[in-house]
């Protein structure tokens, strides 16, 4: 099994649970979501997820935009968001992998495929 932990956060999800005006401009909130996740990169989220972690967040619609940054790598789905990160889980069998949205259905078929799943606010941002 790979060591270092997968840990992929569903963007336009986690963005939209937070009442911060996001809906006015989804790219600047996706993009303070990308830089507040940084740190998890190094550190993970103690006590659930040690670090270090492979930190990948997928963006979709007009978040698309939104560039990497070092120790958090950006996937723009070209359709789904959700069948997106479906694939990454199912391409990563050999690793601890969590994904962190609210999505009750792609809850469900990531964890079929065996990955954790924890809600917006498990996020320390």
């Amino acid at each position: 099994m790979e060591p270092t932990p997968l840990l992929i956060v569903d963007a336009a999800n986690v963005v939209g649970s937070r009442p911060d005006g996001w809906w006015r401009d989804r790219a600047g909130a996706t993009a303070r979501l990308r830089d507040a996740l940084v740190p998890l990169a190094e550190s993970g989220v103690p006590p659930h997820l040690p670090g270090p972690a492979e930190v990948v967040l997928v963006v979709e619609g007009a978040a698309r935009g939104v560039p990497a940054v070092p120790g958090v790598r950006v996937v723009a789905a070209p359709g789904s968001g959700d069948d997106t990160i479906v694939g990454l889980v199912g391409a990563a069998p050999g690793r601890r992998r969590l994904v962190v949205t609210a999505d009750r259905e792609l809850r469900s078929r990531v964890g079929a495929l065996g990955a954790e799943v924890q809600g917006p606010r498990w996020l320390p941002t």
